[in-house]
């Protein structure tokens, strides 16, 4: 056993995507085997998306009216700020002891600035909330804001990995013991018709000609089937193992590559082969379980990680899925949801694969999970969780 001081607990995770909201509706999600996209009308054009359901789209609205100052915030902020709650009630976060908050995005308040941007064009001048509305801090202000939270806020921007580098941050926070209690993830709404057309722009998005549009993780495709989803996902991280965690995180790995291409990672991802060697530390190989892989459903993306994975696992390849065939490809919230599907898998110990890789896990006991998450500029994350039960005798009593 590790020191428990190197241990995270993982005590809520809560999202808000195409599969819907709390823990039982988007497990039954994942069990259903389908896929959340639909074709919508933007700027004209039909385009496949994975949106919130108008369920969701109903209790964001009403969360935009319970307050005058809520009116004006982006969807990415509203999001955010709606699992936020839900999450720090999950983990029964009440009482004096401080919050930090990490919580950031990819691409920020983008439909919020599509439309102040075409409103300067057009009239020439802008609104006076523009500029704090528009801001990527925003995120983290307003939630800090709606739950009166007195820790440190943080939002950044880290492309795809985003969410995963807010885990590295809230760890580095605890650890250093400058805090007690972290809240970190994801959000993104960039469903808009200019985030759309630039994806389309790098020729790596779906035409939607399959019975699953997005083929992520299919390593025979033959295009590329990167669709675009929505939503945010956030955990409530403790130092030590509580009695009360839902996983645990066992290790973290990061790394970045020299870039040779804007969009893209080498052909073996050397990236995610130190993230992944770095999460694992000392521990055997054999050890993990499963991997819940980025595979955002590109053909380079894909193949590269999967290189990278045989590269470090070699003979004790551990099973693979990735969840980007049903919500799409939700930026900087994605590494969260992954994790969030992680620790489903772990709690109810059942593996939900690929259905299109034919692989059948069988009654595999699943005790340790690898998480990866990788953006634009090679910055890979991996996060290594654990069953709760393989760390009994370190509980800490009284957490």
């Amino acid at each position: 056993m590790k020191s428990q001081r190197a241990l995270i607990s993982l005590v809520a995770i809560e999202s808000l995507s195409a599969l819907g909201r709390g823990e039982e509706q988007v497990w039954s999600s994942y069990l259903s085997g389908k896929h959340a996209m639909e074709n919508l009308i933007y700027d004209g054009v039909g385009t496949l998306v994975a949106p919130l359901s108008e369920e969701n789209r109903k209790i964001l609205e009403e969360l935009r009216e319970s307050e005058s100052r809520y009116k004006h915030l982006d969807d990415t902020v509203l999001f955010a700020l709606y699992v936020s709650r839900l999450a720090v009630r999950s983990a029964s976060w009440t009482g004096e002891k401080a919050i930090g908050i990490n919580i950031g995005s990819s691409r920020g308040a983008t439909g919020l600035f599509e439309s102040r941007h075409k409103e300067f064009i057009t009239a020439g001048r802008t609104t006076p909330t523009t500029s704090p509305t528009t801001t990527l801090g925003n995120i983290s202000s307003w939630i800090a804001h709606d739950l009166k939270t007195t820790g440190p806020e943080i939002s950044h921007s880290i492309t795809c990995s985003t969410a995963l580098h807010a885990v590295l941050n809230g760890i580095a926070w605890l650890k250093s013991g400058m805090a007690d209690r972290f809240l970190v993830g994801g959000s993104e709404a960039p469903l808009t018709p200019f985030t759309l057309a630039q994806m389309k722009a790098l020729k790596i998005y779906s035409e939607g000609t399959d019975k699953y549009p997005c083929r992520a993780l299919d390593l025979d495709k033959n295009s590329n089937s990167m669709v675009l989803g929505e939503g945010a996902a956030v955990a409530c991280l403790q130092k030590g193992v509580t009695p009360q965690c839902l996983a645990i995180i066992e290790g973290v790995g990061y790394a970045t590559e020299i870039l040779e291409h804007p969009v893209s990672i080498s052909t073996e991802a050397d990236c995610f082969q130190k993230s992944m060697s770095m999460a694992l530390g000392d521990l055997a190989v054999s050890e993990v379980d499963a991997i819940v892989m980025h595979a955002p459903g590109t053909i380079q993306g894909d193949l590269s990680e999967y290189r990278a994975v045989e590269k470090v696992f070699g003979n004790s390849l551990p099973l693979l899925t990735s969840n980007k065939w049903q919500t799409g490809h939700t930026f900087g919230a994605s590494g969260m949801l992954s994790m969030e599907l992680a620790v489903l898998m772990l709690r109810n110990q059942v593996f939900i694969p690929v259905p299109y890789s034919g692989e059948i896990p069988g009654a595999k006991k699943l005790r340790r999970i690898l998480v990866n998450a990788v953006g634009f500029g090679g910055n890979a994350v991996s996060v290594l969780l654990s069953h709760p039960q393989l760390w009994e005798d370190d509980i800490i009593i009284g957490e």
